[in-house]
């Protein structure tokens, strides 16, 4: 009698969380596109023209998705043998902050805070960080991210002091007349030229400026590229290092265990 129980959940768990198999890819895809229509509903409801028309249908199809959300929350919660785990998880308090927005409107009533709802409602998109598992190069390109932050963070606090230097020369050089009225304002139009973004607000006018201008210019043209190369050699590392571990557990139903691994490193389940 115990192992039908078992059985079952076994199998709801590999349709839900898994997606190595057939089940599991259809219910990825069936789930994605959903979020994708729901945000999409929630988006045209914003448009007033058409919120005039179609409100009562958008109210409608937004409570459809909300409904079915729900119940797709409540067999994830089925299907782990800790659904504690699961809930205060990050994934789990996404979804779970997906479907209370259209619950708490039931409850809140007056113009501002259905404005209100309406945004919540939005949060509806971070349920797509869920499929994670389905692409898995995410989780690559996250490690990646956290192995370069520290040699960008330094990269930046040289590109910071940088510009102030550069802001301050041209402070110095151009006049208030100019719109360089300020070491801030100076320091500003550094960085708008250094980003190469170039609003054209403030610009030099005598000949070294123009000249220093020139270089900074330049110098934005690398210092664009140094993040790029600084985060494509950590990906380069990660790939060489990278241990799949794509099993999700079936007790708490995270991922990232190592290849070799007999149980989950986050609640000491058996994998």
């Amino acid at each position: 009698m115990s192992s039908q129980p078992t059985s079952w959940k076994s199998k709801l768990h590999q349709v839900i969380f898994e997606s190595n198999t057939t089940a599991g890819k259809v219910f990825d895809v069936v789930l994605l596109f959903s979020i994708l229509l729901s945000i999409l509903v929630v988006m045209l409801d914003s448009v007033e023209s058409l919120h005039s028309k179609y409100g009562q249908v958008f109210f409608v199809i937004e409570w459809g998705f909300t409904i079915l959300f729900t119940i797709e929350y409540i067999l994830r919660l089925l299907a782990v043998r800790r659904p504690i785990h699961y809930m205060f998880s990050f994934l789990g308090i996404i979804d779970l902050l997906s479907i209370i927005p259209m619950y708490l409107s039931i409850f809140l009533a007056g113009a501002q805070s259905l404005l209100v709802l309406r945004a919540l409602r939005l949060l509806r998109i971070f349920r797509i960080f869920k499929l994670t598992h389905f692409l898995s190069e995410m989780s690559f390109l996250g490690t990646a991210l956290k192995s370069s932050a520290k040699k960008i963070s330094i990269f930046m606090l040289v590109v910071l002091a940088l510009v102030v230097i550069l802001g301050s020369v041209m402070y110095l050089i151009e006049s208030k007349e100019n719109g360089f009225g300020s070491i801030p304002d100076s320091i500003y139009w550094a960085i708008v030229t250094i980003t190469t973004v170039g609003y054209g607000d403030i610009s030099p006018v005598t000949p070294m400026g123009k000249f220093i201008a020139s270089i900074i210019m330049l110098l934005g043209y690398g210092i664009i590229a140094v993040p790029t190369g600084i985060i494509t050699t950590e990906m380069a590392i990660t790939a060489r290092q990278r241990k799949h571990g794509q099993e999700t557990c079936p007790g708490c139903g995270k991922e990232g265990h190592d290849e070799n691994a007999l149980y989950c490193k986050y609640c000491g389940e058996r994998l």
